[in-house]
């Protein structure tokens, strides 16, 4: 089980009290392994994004536990929460939130600076990602000077910037065409493999789903494999 990089155990998620509670998550048991890419699949409304936060800390659950890399969350203080979150896991959305003032290489260093790395490994990660996102000669670019397509694969490196083990994404190819979706999506699965990174991705693209490592679906509030 040393590979297993997320753990979800009876995980329950609830909104509301009494009469007026929406039990959104109904007992969640799921396991990602380090290097594998699962699509998330389920109607608008069944519980994606709820999941996608509790499994990255931004929610806590009502009730059950969220282990990563072996910790426990949710015996964690808020402070040692929010380090497991910044160190481990990378969020990719699909509206790329990119800092707009900044160029796309300062947008990847940003983060590194945040989490101690030093200005000149955190230049060094930055032009090494941008790299393997195809984008080595846009980095001085700001957001606003890049096509769509370019925007997210800048928000994907941002992503991996700290060499989280566990990256999720919420529809990360949703906003784009089809031909920069292919894009993003194959540069997702390259970088699962090389950087070897559990990815869980929620997407409506069955096509794209179909070609991940496994697909699970939200159903009534609970995970179907």
């Amino acid at each position: 089980m040393s590979d297993v990089v997320l753990q979800l155990r009876d995980v329950r998620r609830t909104y509301g009290k009494g009469e007026q509670a929406i039990e959104v998550l109904r007992g969640v048991n799921f396991d990602l392994r380090a290097g594998e890419i699962v699509a998330l699949l389920g109607p608008s409304g069944s519980g994606k994004s709820t999941l996608l936060h509790a499994a990255g800390l931004l929610d806590p659950p009502t009730s059950g536990e969220v282990i990563i890399l072996g910790q426990n969350a949710e015996k964690l203080d808020d402070g040692a929460r929010t380090r497991l979150r910044s160190r481990q896991i990378g969020f990719v959305y699909q509206f790329h939130h990119l800092l707009p003032e900044f160029s796309a290489e300062e947008n990847i260093i940003l983060p590194q600076l945040l989490a101690g790395r030093s200005r000149k490994d955190a230049k060094a990660r930055a032009d090494e990602l941008l790299a393997k996102v195809g984008l080595a000669a846009r980095g001085h670019h700001r957001p606003a000077e890049l096509s769509g397509g370019e925007q997210q694969r800048v928000a994907i490196a941002r992503a991996l910037a700290n060499c989280p083990p566990l990256l999720l994404a919420d529809e990360p190819t949703g906003n784009l065409d089809e031909a920069t979706a292919e894009t993003v999506f194959q540069l997702l699965l390259n970088l699962a493999r090389t950087e070897n990174v559990a990815m869980l991705i929620v997407t409506h693209n069955q096509t794209l789903a179909s070609r991940m490592d496994r697909t699970v679906t939200i159903h009534g509030g609970q995970l179907e494999v």
